[in-house]
């Protein structure tokens, strides 16, 4: 058996970066068609936006991880949104703003710079699972799912806001991360992760793991279904993207930090292209890092999810990704407090070894 199926991780996520020259843009030369598309200033605070091709792509589609906000609240209609999808990329269009360089500033504002994270689903392409039909889950969902990438984007509306909910995913194997976003309510994001036991999961805040609510109903998602608690979901419509590990490929595992700037290695499988981590033993930032930003180690430059800050290249909080995994090179508490327990999601730029056998080079 290979040790992976996906020898060129390029056709289902990539990062993108851009610098801003005003007015309508197109961004082009991916290796997929991104169905979620999450991008960033660097150089200016201004707030993270999330668009799939579920929603669709408008002003009233963007979400902000840095935001409670509901769907459509970000003002994206003010400061530029993204426009659509496109075989290998997206669009973006200005907003209304009168001020001069703002209506832009979300998108393509002059001599701001941007990043792009973007993942491929089915190109926009749905299913609907009738539940009373299919005997799937207890509400009706619409996912696009990519299962060789073991991601999929699940979209359902509530009429009630009570009685415990098992929703299809689409995957065929149980998800290992769920973020989770009521649309129409300014209520807090919610992930799970499964390396914390239900009912615990964290949030897009600087808090650490919660277990007071109970999001999923004490219970881990299936092969075919998640579950929400009833005091979570709300008679609202409702949007959650799902992560399946595939080998060489994806991994969303755990580690604890030693106090040492000769900080913890953690084994992937690959060489990481991106990596987002969070302690969850103590109120951190959940921070992000990936090869574009960072072409070389060690890695400094990094974006916090949870906040609109701007890029943070500040000399702590360091970094190498490694030809199997990432090391860190900083005893921040942020990242390797002594027995601080850590969450990471990483994806690839190449696996650790191809189908065929072929080893990848180290940075």
């Amino acid at each position: 058996m290979a040790y992976t199926t996906i020898d060129d991780p390029t056709k289902y996520f990539d990062t993108t970066l851009w610098t801003g020259s005003g007015g309508a843009r197109t961004i082009s030369g991916l290796n997929h068609k991104p169905d979620l598309i999450w991008t960033k200033t660097r150089s200016v605070g201004y707030n993270h936006m999330w668009s799939d091709s579920s929603r669709g792509f408008n002003a009233n589609s963007e979400l902000g991880s840095n935001s409670t906000a509901v769907e459509g609240g970000l003002s994206a209609e003010t400061y530029g949104y993204k426009s659509g999808h496109t075989a290998d990329g997206w669009t973006m269009v200005d907003g209304t703003d009168s001020v001069d360089n703002q209506e832009d500033g979300n998108t393509n504002q002059p001599s701001v710079t941007y990043v792009g994270w973007t993942w491929a689903a089915n190109g926009g392409t749905t299913t609907t699972n009738d539940a009373s039909s299919t005997g799937v889950g207890n509400v009706d969902s619409v996912y696009q799912a990519n299962t060789t990438a073991g991601f999929s984007i699940v979209t359902f509306d509530l009429t009630s806001d009570s009685g415990d909910k098992t929703i299809a995913h689409g995957l065929g194997v149980a998800p290992k991360v769920i973020i989770f976003k009521n649309r129409d309510a300014a209520t807090n994001w919610a992930i799970y992760h499964h390396t914390q036991t239900p009912p615990k999961y964290l949030t897009f805040t600087t808090d650490p793991v919660y277990s007071s609510d109970d999001f999923n109903n004490s219970t881990a998602p299936t092969s075919t279904v998640f579950s929400l608690a009833t005091s979570w979901h709300g008679a609202n419509k409702h949007v959650a993207y799902c992560f399946a590990e595939k080998q060489g490929y994806s991994k969303f595992g755990s580690y604890t930090g030693n106090g040492n700037d000769d900080g913890p290695f953690v084994y992937t499988g690959f060489k990481p292209a991106w990596l987002m981590l969070k302690r969850t033993d103590n109120a951190r930032p959940w921070f992000m890092f990936d090869n574009k930003r960072n072409p070389s180690n060690v890695m400094k430059i990094r974006l916090k999810a949870d906040s609109s800050a701007a890029d943070d290249t500040s000399n702590d909080n360091r970094i190498d990704f490694l030809s199997n995994g990432f090391k860190i090179r900083d005893d921040a508490l942020e990242m390797a407090a002594d027995g601080g327990t850590y969450i990471y999601m990483a994806f690839a730029e190449s696996p650790f070894v191809s189908s065929e056998g072929v080893p990848t080079t180290a940075r």
